[in-house]
């Protein structure tokens, strides 16, 4: 097993289920992983809870005080709900079980294997760079909403700028280091300080725009950040 080519994703819920499921997009998606493992890579893609896991997270504050654990296991099956989905739509080239624990030992065969959420205080995020851990892989790429990360919140702050890379140290002290349930990060905050441990690389793009996905995985300059 080369685990150069290995490519781990952090598939954002938002690009999933941004409100209702995004078919359209998923089978975009699909054509180009597809042709990729033709190519010979190798993918471990987990899940985010998207929508879904914002609807539930927010119906339960509604009718009962919620603590954080609960919140955390809402977005944990709303994770495991669209991996089933992901496994689905690459079931001829997928391992058949989602990996549902990132450090469990999986050797699998197949072109693809799906992972979801873990355990509560464990985003997607962490999952991910968990999982390169586990699979001795360095580098891993973030599909999300943005296209770049920013030296503060764009939404709030006009003169926000783009940061195109960035150490670990710098990162951090951005995102902070407390994780939340339902945080909007662009990369959370445990997540980067294990990455940063494992000295490990985190590339964050728009999935939106799967040519520039497709730029990154072909080792050319894409749109985006890189956080090493």
């Amino acid at each position: 097993m080369k685990n150069e080519r290995i490519i781990i994703v952090s598939l954002g819920g938002s690009l999933i289920v941004p409100e209702e499921i995004d078919t359209s997009w998923l089978k975009e998606f699909k054509k180009l992983i597809d042709s990729k493992t033709e190519e010979g890579f190798r993918f471990i893609i987990i899940a985010g809870g998207g929508k879904t896991c914002r609807k539930y997270q927010n119906a339960a504050k509604e009718i009962i005080p919620t603590d954080s654990e609960d919140l955390d296991w809402l977005g944990i099956h709303s994770t495991r709900l669209n991996a089933h989905l992901i496994r689905t739509m690459f079931k001829e080239k997928a391992h058949p079980k989602i990996a549902n624990d990132p450090n469990e030992k999986i050797n699998f065969k197949e072109k693809i294997l799906v992972a979801a959420g873990y355990k509560p205080g464990c985003s997607t995020d962490h999952d991910a760079v968990l999982l390169a851990r586990n699979f001795s892989v360095k580098k891993l790429v973030n599909l999300s909403n943005i296209d770049y990360v920013y030296d503060k919140d764009p939404k709030k702050h006009k003169d926000a700028k783009v940061i195109k890379q960035i150490s670990w140290e710098n990162f951090r002290k951005i995102v902070g280091d407390k994780w939340t349930p339902g945080l909007n990060a662009p990369f959370d905050p445990i997540a980067s300080k294990e990455a940063q441990e494992q000295g490990m690389e985190v590339a964050i793009m728009n999935g939106k725009n799967l040519d520039n996905f497709e730029k990154y995985l072909n080792e050319k300059e894409f749109i985006g950040t890189r956080i090493k």
